[in-house]
């Protein structure tokens, strides 16, 4: 059996290691020329550690994975509000998770598969034709690929997506918010290694991460409404921040040097079926539940690695095994795009009462009382 599979993210990455080990024979296209590092910090966990346990891939994404000493929170002047220390983040994430940078996650999945994939860099398709015995796919580079199963595992702007379902207009739920992240050259000498500082002031929030291995991630999010229509990523973000103070002047500089940017809308997919005869979506293509739920690397590869235990569990029956799929995993994608839906209100909080509220709960889990329970209900059972 052979899949074709559109995207080398992470949900891309995942489904072809899992259908490598049930028997399949993959080939991975990407429309990016090379792989692309780095990206915002993710907490890797529920049905991912899962996942990455049952594909025999956690202790290499526990060696990339890091603790974070100190998380503080910011006044815009860059007076400190409160942080929080290393017992009480670890108390409020739990012991089965990893915070992990989403291009080190790419990094171990990408390891485990270049020697078995075939991957293909610098291309994406534009046509795809199915029967009742194969999937054939139209790439831009001209060539012509058939297969058993195609993956649309290409993210959020979806080709995959557009070609079997529709333009993705009819498909993508605007939260109103944009997001833009790159890594720093250096690292702000205000932020302590291994440390992360944030700010939230009038709708707009700004966080710059600081890795124990000496890498620097700044992250920007902010409302749309902040926002103006065909502005590059460099003008919107001074002309958003350049108010603040802190460390953003130093952040906002670094992007003139960074190598690569992710700037986008914040937005889910909401799609009434993930499938379509030989082809399926996965991963943010499919849903897209936003970082706003944080959940989504995670849901990326317990869906690839449930996607192979139901191929292998209906050998020669595709519609049964997608739909014994999709069946397992949307209930979950959807409950997390709830959450999403719902915080996206304190996520940048637009006045002081809502910004107070938004960080009363983590006051709370700084107070040694609240973080001794957490303790013992998460680390210590």
């Amino acid at each position: 059996m052979r899949a074709i599979i559109i995207g080398a993210g992470i949900a891309g990455l995942a489904t072809a290691l899992r259908l490598h080990q049930i028997g399949w024979e993959t080939l991975i296209v990407e429309r990016a020329p090379a792989r692309r590092g780095g990206g915002y910090a993710v907490t890797f966990g529920g049905i991912g550690y899962d996942a990455a346990e049952h594909m025999g891939i956690v202790e290499d994404l526990l060696k990339k994975g890091f603790v974070t000493d100190e998380l503080v929170y910011h006044k815009p002047n860059g007076e400190r509000r409160f942080s929080l220390d290393r017992a009480t983040i670890a108390a409020t994430t739990g012991p089965r998770s990893i915070t992990i940078l989403r291009g080190d996650l790419e990094s171990v999945l990408y390891e485990k598969v270049e020697a078995h994939a075939e991957i293909r860099f610098g291309a994406t398709l534009t046509a795809v034709d199915q029967d009742e015995r194969a999937v054939r796919v139209t790439l831009t580079d001209g060539s012509v690929e058939e297969g058993d199963l195609l993956v649309g595992a290409d993210g959020l702007h979806s080709a995959t997506r557009a070609l079997l379902f529709g333009p993705e207009e009819e498909f993508l739920l605007d939260l109103e918010h944009k997001v833009a992240v790159y890594m720093l050259d250096q690292r702000p000498a205000t932020i302590a290694p291994g440390a992360t500082g944030t700010l939230s002031s009038g709708g707009r929030t700004a966080a710059v991460i600081s890795i124990p291995d000496g890498r620097n991630v700044a992250f920007f999010g902010y409302r749309t409404d902040h926002a103006r229509p065909g502005e590059d990523v460099s003008t919107e973000l001074q002309r958003v921040y350049g108010d603040l103070g802190w460390v953003i002047p130093e952040a906002l500089t670094g992007l003139q040097r960074a190598e690569s940017v992710y700037f986008d809308t914040i937005s889910q997919v909401v799609a009434p079926s993930w499938s379509k005869g030989r082809a399926v979506l996965l991963g943010d293509a499919a849903w897209c539940v936003t970082l706003f739920a944080g959940y989504g690397s995670s849901l990326a590869v317990g869906g690839a690695d449930r996607l192979g235990t139901e191929l292998a569990a209906h050998p020669g029956d595709l519609p049964a095994a997608l739909a014994a799929w999709e069946a397992a995993i949307r209930p979950e994608a959807e409950r997390k795009q709830k959450l999403g839906r719902r915080v996206k209100g304190v996520y940048a909080p637009t006045s002081p009462l809502l910004l107070w509220l938004s960080l009363l709960p983590l006051r709370l889990a700084a107070l040694p009382p609240v973080r001794r329970y957490m303790t013992r209900r998460f680390i210590k059972g």
